[in-house]
């Protein structure tokens, strides 16, 4: 499920959850809401394609991904994995997860 909310900052953002509840995949700010919204949207739509998906390995060893738009603009992140096998687990999760779409709209009072 996708979680739309509201930062600090008063930026709108989304994470995608697993089905225990987990952050899977992190988005970056959005001024708009409507923006947040497409970006909803081009995840379930970019998750879908393997191609889409970036990993990388940090200086400490652990793993993380980056789920890209066909522009190439990162559209979500992913948290950090121990191994390289992880991430790609991960990947799949994202996956499976964004192409249901459901959204909990966290910012309506």
């Amino acid at each position: 499920m996708f979680e739309i909310y509201k930062d600090k900052g008063g930026e709108f953002r989304f994470r995608l959850k697993a089905g225990n509840g987990e952050a899977i995949l992190a988005s970056e700010g959005y001024t708009q809401k409507s923006a947040c919204e497409n970006g909803v949207a081009s995840v379930a739509k970019n998750s879908q394609d393997e191609a889409r998906f970036e990993f990388k390995e940090a200086k400490n060893g652990k793993w993380h991904f980056n789920l890209k738009a066909t522009n190439g603009q990162v559209i979500g992140t992913s948290q950090m994995y121990a191994n390289e096998s992880g991430a790609k687990n991960g990947m799949k999760a994202v996956a499976k997860n964004a192409k249901a779409g459901k959204i909990n709209d966290a910012t309506v009072e």
